[in-house]
């Protein structure tokens, strides 16, 4: 039987021990995780998962350590636990940003099993999006670190080279298309709704959208195509957008972000 410990337990690391007993994946007395101040975690102990502030403690008898800490911290916590970690009994996931599978692997041995997993926001409802890469795993952990990020979303395997342009669009992704929808709302506004009905309008027609691409595998060409009709109100408006910058505001918005992790790294 598969156990994990979750070292770190901020939002992040609640959101995966939450969707991973939620969806039966894993149950309770399969999961510890740790925290300072354990308090903030009397929730995930009455649900049964154990709850430590000591992160030598949980290792012990597991096979999977998921680290969720800022990533300044990691290198103290994986030299404190030198002594309990081995290649041989555990296998690394790592949710931080910034650290590569080559970094986890000169921070701890080359002979460690390990993931890095990218998710966003959305994974506190089970919605996330996240992007897996690996170094020194076999099919089956491969199958069942992906099944484990898909209890909590939909999880894709990706190269590591392409991490930081996976943070730009899946985890930044979220906050472009929020501002979408928040523009969304204040023309709505304009033309006629309140605040409220105008969200809700503009929150729905966002998620179905979305739905309809990842349920049909179409093109989003291909669906706008069907709502673009001669003469018509949409394509006046589409066209209105793209002569304002549209698509090419937000192209150079995704570029710059990732110019941004590149240049800070």
């Amino acid at each position: 039987m598969n156990r994990i410990a979750i070292i770190g337990g901020g939002n992040l690391g609640q959101a995966i021990a939450e969707g991973l007993i939620a969806s039966g994946f894993m149950l309770p007395e399969q999961i510890t995780i740790t925290r300072r101040n354990t308090a903030a975690l009397a929730h995930l102990q009455e649900r049964g998962i154990t709850v430590t502030s000591e992160n030598a403690t949980a290792v012990v008898d597991a096979q999977w350590v998921l680290f969720a800490v800022k990533p300044f911290q990691i290198q103290d916590i994986l030299n404190s636990l030198r002594p309990q970690l081995d290649p041989k009994q555990h296998a690394i996931i790592s949710v931080m940003t910034g650290i590569s599978l080559q970094d986890l692997q000169s921070l701890t041995d080359p002979a460690y099993t390990v993931f890095r997993a990218m998710p966003n926001t959305a994974i506190a409802i089970k919605e996330s999006i996240t992007c897996l890469s690996a170094a020194n795993a076999s099919t089956e952990q491969t199958d069942f670190v992906t099944h484990l990020f898909n209890q909590l979303g939909i999880a894709i395997m990706i190269e590591d080279q392409l991490m930081d342009a996976a943070t730009v669009l899946g985890a930044c992704g979220t906050a472009y298309a929020m501002r979408y929808i928040r523009a969304n709302i204040q023309g709505g506004i304009e033309i006629g709704f309140d605040a409220r009905t105008a969200a809700l309008i503009a929150a729905q027609t966002v998620k179905g959208a979305a739905e309809l691409l990842l349920q049909r595998h179409t093109h989003p060409e291909q669906e706008i195509d069907k709502v673009t009709t001669p003469k018509g109100c949409t394509i006046a408006g589409l066209n209105e957008m793209e002569h304002q910058g549209f698509s090419s505001s937000l192209i150079k918005g995704i570029v710059t972000s990732y110019k941004k992790i590149k240049n800070d790294m």
